[in-house]
């Protein structure tokens, strides 16, 4: 059977992530919180989210807008401290 969450953006029990889907302590909590579905509605936003802001990663504030974006679209709130991952 497949592994289940109860999605922080849908509030539904569906699918998981099969990994994490970016890396480091985020791409965690993402699978944690976050069905694959609404990963998958994300990853077609963020280009919108990229596109509309223009957003320039050579600028070190576009990934923290991105991610503030991300957060915020998920559902997710502030980021988990590593206490609250354990």
């Amino acid at each position: 059977m497949a592994e289940t969450v109860h999605c922080s953006r849908c509030g539904r029990d569906a699918g998981a992530l099969a990994r994490n889907p970016i890396p480091g302590p985020e791409g965690a909590e993402i699978r944690r919180r976050v069905c694959a579905e609404c990963w998958e509605e994300w990853t077609r936003m963020e280009v919108m989210v990229i596109n509309e802001l223009r957003l320039n990663f050579m600028d070190p504030e576009a990934q923290a807008t991105l991610s503030q974006h991300m957060r915020e679209f998920l559902g997710l709130g502030a980021p988990e401290s590593p206490a609250d991952a354990g």
